[in-house]
């Protein structure tokens, strides 16, 4: 450590830095790949009609029912990416 209790000194800002700029490119790869990635992209739309159908089976018009499954969307891939992000953690 540096004079300065607590703040660590350039070397150690330097170690960190290599550490974070090795770990960020695999982690955004990882986002990416849950985000946008075939599989994720089967899932969402498969989970879209199944809802939408309920919605429309349930008496909604086309309007409503698009609605409430683009909420669903929404939500489900927030759920979902925080849910799978985890989980590849510990791969």
């Amino acid at each position: 450590m540096s004079n300065h209790e607590g703040i660590p000194d350039p070397e150690q800002i330097r170690q960190i830095l290599d550490v974070v700029g090795e770990k960020i490119p695999g982690l955004l790869k990882t986002l990416s790949d849950l985000l946008y990635g075939p599989k994720s992209a089967k899932q969402f739309a498969e989970a879209a009609a199944i809802f939408y159908k309920e919605l429309k089976a349930a008496g909604m018009t086309d309007d409503q029912a698009f609605e409430l499954t683009r909420q669903y969307l929404s939500t489900l891939n927030l759920g979902n990416l925080m849910s799978r992000f985890g989980s590849h953690e510990h791969d």
